[in-house]
C-alpha cells in the first residue's frame, strides 16, 4: 500500500502541475491537446442526447477509433450531462487503476517499496501515460485493459494455464481490446501464435474468437450503415495493397515506408527490441529447450511479433499514443528479467555489458521522450486552444445552424450545431473514396463544388495545404488565420477562411473583423 500511495503522489502530482501550466497558456480554459479528443466527446453528445452516432445530430458517420471509449463517454454525458472534463476525469480515473495493477505486479517481483515505485513510475513514463491523459483519448483505457491482460496472463501461467479465474479476466480483457483499439488484433495474432509455438492449441482459438468476434460484429453493422467495415480513420490511414499488380514492389514500398525508411519506426522500438532479442537469447543459452525458452519469454516473444505487424499496418508518429501499448508489454516484461543486473553491480560484469549499453540506451532515449512530451502537453493545448477553439467559438456565434466544409471536425462539431462536409473523409463517409485513391483531384472539386451548391454550404474553414489545390474557383478566400509562437500538434500554424456561399462574402469579412479572437491569433483578410 505504501508503494502504491507514493506512485500515485508522484504521477497524480506531475498531472496537477502540468493541468495548471496548460490552464496558464488558455485563458484558464481546459483544452486537449488533440482536435480528436473533441471528436470522441462530439459523437458521445450526439449519441446521448439525440441518439445519432455521429459527429453532428443530423447523420451517422464512422468517426470514432474507439466505439467502446465513445459509447463509454455517451453513457457519463447520459448520466453527468455535456461535460467537457468528462475525458479527463475518466482518463485519470483510468490511470489510477493502471497504477493499482502495476503496483500489484511488481509487488510480486520485488520485494523492496522502493524497487516497486521505481519500476511503476518507469513503466508509466516509458508509456507516457500523462501525455495520454491529457490527450483525451482512449489510450489510457486501452493502456489499463492491456495492463489488466498481463496480470492476469502471468498469473495465469504461473498456474500452469489451469486457474480458471486468471484466464476468464484474461480472455475478457481480450474481448475488449479490440473494439478500444483495433490495432489491437496485431496482438491477438501475435498471442495466438506463440500459443501455437507451445502446442496450446484450445487457447490459441480461444484468443483469436474473444479478439476477433466482436471486431466482426461491429464491423458488420458498421458496413450496413457506412459502407465499410472499418471506421473512416482506420480506412484512410490505414495500409492498403491494391489489386493492380507488381505485389513485390508493393510489399517492399510498405517495408521502406513504413518500417526501413521511418524513423518514428527505430524511435519507438528499436533499442526495446534488440533488448528483446538479447534475454531470449541468454535464455537460449542456458541450454533450456524449445518451449521453455518461449514460455520464459512468451511475452517478448508477443511484443516483437506485434511491433513489426503493427509497423506494417499501424502508424508511428512523434505523439508516442499509437505505440504506448506496445511498449507496456515490452516494459512489464522485460523489468522483471533485468532486474538481477541492479544486484550488487552486477550490470558492470562483462557478460552483462550488452544488457548495460541498451538498458542505458532504452534510459536516455525515455530522458529525452519526456522532454518532447512536456513540449507536446503544454504548446498542443495552446494550440488546440488558439485555433480550433477559437474557431469553434467564431462558427458558434454566427453560424451555429449552418454548413460547414472543414478538415478539423472535433472542436467544430462538439461546440457547435454545425452541418458538416469534411474534406478528410473521418466524418463524412462520402469523401471517403476519393481519400483511399490517388490521383482524383478534378472530381473532387467537382465533387466539392456540387454538394456545396446542393446543400447550401455556407464556408469553409480549412488548411490550404491538405486540399492538395482542389478547391473550386467559385469559393472566396475570405482570410487566414494563424496562430503565434511554436507549433506542436496542429497540421499548420495557418488556416483559411473560404466563403463557400458568395453571397455571404462581405458579411462573413465583416464578421471575422467584429469577432473577439484570443490574442496570439493574428487575422489577415483577403482583400
Amino acid at each position: 500500500m505504501k508503494s502504491l500511495l507514493i506512485t500515485a503522489g508522484v504521477f497524480f502530482g506531475m498531472c496537477v502541475i502540468y493541468i495548471l501550466i496548460m490552464l496558464s497558456q488558455t485563458e484558464h480554459n481546459f483544452t486537449y491537446i488533440l482536435d480528436d479528443a473533441y471528436i470522441h466527446l462530439a459523437m458521445a453528445k450526439n449519441f446521448s442526447l439525440h441518439g445519432v452516432w455521429g459527429v453532428t445530430e443530423y447523420d451517422f458517420s464512422s468517426s470514432s477509433s474507439s466505439p467502446v471509449f465513445t459509447f463509454v463517454l455517451s453513457g457519463l454525458i447520459t448520466v453527468f450531462g455535456n461535460q467537457q472534463l468528462i475525458p479527463l476525469v475518466f482518463n485519470l480515473i483510468c490511470a489510477g487503476l493502471i497504477l493499482y495493477f502495476l503496483n500489484r505486479y511488481y509487488s510480486d517481483q520485488f520485494e523492496e517499496n522502493a524497487a516497486i515505485v521505481f519500476a511503476s513510475v518507469f513503466t508509466l513514463l516509458f508509456t507516457s501515460v500523462h501525455l495520454l491523459v491529457f490527450s483525451g483519448m482512449e489510450h489510457v483505457l486501452q493502456l489499463l485493459v492491456m495492463v489488466t491482460n498481463i496480470y492476469y496472463f502471468e498469473k495465469w501461467k504461473l498456474s500452469g494455464f489451469r486457474n480458471y479465474i486468471f484466464s476468464g479476466w484474461f480472455f475478457f480483457t481480450i474481448t475488449m481490446l479490440g473494439l478500444i483499439r483495433f490495432e489491437s488484433m496485431f496482438y491477438f495474432l501475435a498471442i495466438a501464435f506463440v500459443f501455437l509455438l507451445l502446442r496450446q492449441y484450445k487457447n490459441s482459438a480461444y484468443v483469436l474468437l474473444h479478439g476477433f468476434i466482436p471486431v466482426m460484429i461491429f464491423g458488420y453493422f458498421n458496413y450496413q450503415k457506412a459502407g465499410y467495415f472499418f471506421p473512416n480513420s482506420v480506412i484512410i490511414k490505414g495500409t492498403r495493397l491494391d489489386f493492380s499488380g507488381d505485389y513485390p514492389g508493393q510489399i517492399m514500398d510498405v517495408l521502406l515506408s513504413k518500417i526501413i525508411l521511418n524513423p518514428y519506426f527505430y524511435f519507438a522500438g528499436l533499442f526495446p527490441l534488440c533488448l528483446s532479442v538479447l534475454l531470449i537469447i541468454q535464455d537460449y543459452k542456458k541450454k533450456l529447450n524449445l518451449r521453455q525458452v518461449v514460455l520464459n519469454n512468451f511475452l517478448l516473444i508477443t511484443f516483437g511479433i506485434t511491433f513489426f505487424i503493427y509497423g506494417l499496418f499501424g502508424q508511428f508518429t512523434n505523439f508516442f499514443r499509437y505505440e504506448a501499448f506496445l511498449l507496456t508489454i515490452f516494459v512489464i516484461a522485460a523489468i522483471p528479467k533485468i532486474k538481477k543486473l541492479f544486484i550488487n553491480g552486477n550490470f558492470l560484469l562483462k557478460q552483462n555489458r550488452q544488457s548495460a549499453f541498451l538498458i542505458t540506451s532504452i534510459t536516455m532515449t525515455l530522458i529525452l521522450k519526456i522532454a518532447l512530451v512536456c513540449i507536446l502537453i503544454i504548446i498542443g493545448s495552446r494550440n488546440v486552444y488558439e485555433q480550433q477553439v477559437q474557431s469553434a467559438r467564431f462558427l458558434k456565434k454566427y453560424y451555429n445552424n449552418n454548413a460547414l466544409v472543414a478538415n478539423d471536425i472535433g472542436a467544430v462539431c462538439y461546440f457547435t450545431n454545425i452541418h458538416l462536409l469534411d474534406i478528410m473523409g473521418l466524418g463524412s463517409k462520402e469523401v471517403v473514396p476519393f481519400k483511399i485513391k490517388a490521383g482524383q483531384n478534378e472530381r473532387f472539386r467537382n465533387f466539392l463544388m456540387d454538394s456545396t451548391a446542393q446543400h447550401d454550404f455556407k464556408l469553409a474553414i480549412l488548411y490550404d495545404e491538405w486540399t492538395e489545390g482542389r478547391i473550386p474557383e467559385n469559393w472566396k478566400k475570405v482570410a487566414m488565420l494563424e496562430i503565434t509562437g511554436l507549433n506542436a500538434v496542429l497540421g499548420s500554424k495557418q488556416v483559411f477562411v473560404y466563403a463557400v456561399d458568395p453571397d455571404i462574402h462581405e458579411s462573413l469579412k465583416q464578421n471575422i473583423k467584429d469577432f473577439s479572437w484570443n490574442s496570439h491569433v493574428k487575422v489577415k483578410i483577403s482583400e
